[in-house]
């Protein structure tokens, strides 16, 4: 993890109780790339017994809004990163720890460019699960805004 950047699996599961629950772990964090892994849980598993599509969502979702904490950290005091939608394939059936890596699609800068200029930014979070043996299990985009904070 970039010691620069420790600081946002921390604060990911200081603020976002569902990480800490699930049992997420941060494996690398960069500004715009993070790789977050679950392991295997009992308690976690469908009725075919691999991870839940819930727990599946919920860990590509966890490693792209640590992207967008990373990326926009120094927006954060005039905007909040908020989900616009999301869309997710199953690909394969996962069993399992799970590995997910989420990639800004874009450069930082130009969403940043948009904030400033007075628009309410888009950008697209692209996250791969995988299973231990690095099969692509499933695949999802998360769209992100920057939500510009009332100034009340």
């Amino acid at each position: 993890m970039s010691t620069d950047l420790g600081w946002v699996a921390d604060a990911m599961k200081q603020t976002v109780p569902w990480v800490t629950t699930a049992g997420v772990e941060f494996d690398e964090v960069s500004a715009d790339r993070v790789v977050c892994s679950l392991p295997d849980a009992e308690d976690q598993r469908n009725h075919v017994g691999g991870p839940h599509a819930a727990v599946v969502f919920g860990l590509a979702e966890t490693a792209s809004g640590a992207v967008a904490l990373a990326s926009f950290n120094a927006e954060m005091g005039r905007a909040t990163p908020l989900v616009v939608r999301s869309e997710i394939h199953y690909r394969k059936l996962a069993r399992g720890p799970l590995t997910a890596e989420a990639v800004l699609t874009r450069p930082a800068a130009e969403v940043i460019a948009e904030l400033d200029a007075g628009t309410r930014p888009e950008f697209d979070v692209e996250c791969s699960i995988r299973n231990a043996e690095g099969v692509t299990t499933a695949e999802m985009t998360v769209v992100w805004t920057l939500r510009p904070n009332r100034t009340d």
